[in-house]
């Protein structure tokens, strides 16, 4: 093993460690965690609609409104 000098690893930009720049790994993680606040955003928003206004995205149909004869209750002559 050659003790003098470091490893160079492709995270790690070359140069001066006191360099302020950001890797491509922590950029990568940035614009990550930038979406994920965006996303989270999105679903707090759309929480608060429903919240505010629940029957505004509920259909105004109900599941009989299309049925006819037999499905509808309609029986009484299909028992003889």
């Amino acid at each position: 093993m050659d003790g003098g000098q470091p490893i160079p690893s492709p995270l790690v930009p070359f140069g001066n460690a006191s360099d302020s720049s950001m890797s491509l790994e922590q950029k990568t993680t940035f614009v990550f965690v930038i979406l994920l606040f965006i996303f989270l955003g999105i679903l707090i928003v759309r929480c608060f609609r429903i919240l505010l206004d629940p029957y505004r995205s509920m259909p105004t149909s109900t599941w009989a409104d299309g049925l006819e004869g037999l499905e509808k209750g309609q029986f009484d002559h299909a028992l003889a």
